[in-house]
């Protein structure tokens, strides 16, 4: 009796259908960036940058909308181009950053749109001010890096902020309010 009990467990194991679970990448912070322009009087768009950030992804390749991930950086470690727009940045006037101030994402859902593009919603937190945004999203690439030999993927996303949003508004709308955000990221399957 007991080797037919386990003989009928065994089969309905092997019946049931696999469910892989999200698997747990770590972001490369020597090729992830987020780059961020905005209008400058009419004149100019002028760029700024965030790189070398911590992260991880839950990533489902079997089912995306399954996916999650988490970003994290210190608002100081934006890169201007320009140390005294740096420091008019870091002021009072607009981040009034310490050293310990961080930005952060959460995604809540994931809507998956294509083959390989999906609308990520989640929480930014910027300035202390918790707001909802949506990246629009698209994989890259999966599969084995070629000189690591290891699980690889990679992302790029945009979306669209308001600064007054996150009480960073000075000089809008003449230095425009709507901040255009570009993110690429690769991530490294956790071992």
């Amino acid at each position: 009796m007991k080797k037919v009990m386990t003989s009928a467990a065994l089969l309905t194991a092997l019946a049931a259908p696999a469910i892989a679970a999200p698997e747990t990448y770590v972001l490369d912070a020597s090729h992830s960036q987020i780059l961020f322009t905005y209008n400058h009087l009419g004149y100019s768009t002028t760029y700024n940058m965030f790189s070398g950030f911590d992260g991880e992804i839950q990533f489902d390749q079997e089912d995306p909308a399954n996916s999650s991930v988490t970003v994290s950086f210190p608002v100081r470690s934006m890169f201007t181009g320009w140390e005294e727009r740096f420091d008019h940045f870091m002021r009072d006037d607009f981040f009034g950053a310490g050293e310990d101030e961080m930005v952060t994402f959460t995604s809540t859902s994931i809507e998956v749109t294509g083959d390989d593009t999906a609308l990520i919603t989640g929480d930014l937190t910027l300035n202390e001010i918790t707001k909802e945004v949506v990246l629009d999203a698209k994989l890259n690439q999966s599969g084995e890096h070629p000189q690591k030999g290891t699980p690889w993927a990679g992302f790029d996303a945009t979306t669209t902020l308001l600064r007054s949003d996150y009480d960073v508004g000075l000089a809008a709308p003449f230095v425009s309010d709507e901040v255009e955000v570009m993110i690429s990221i690769e991530a490294e399957k956790a071992s």
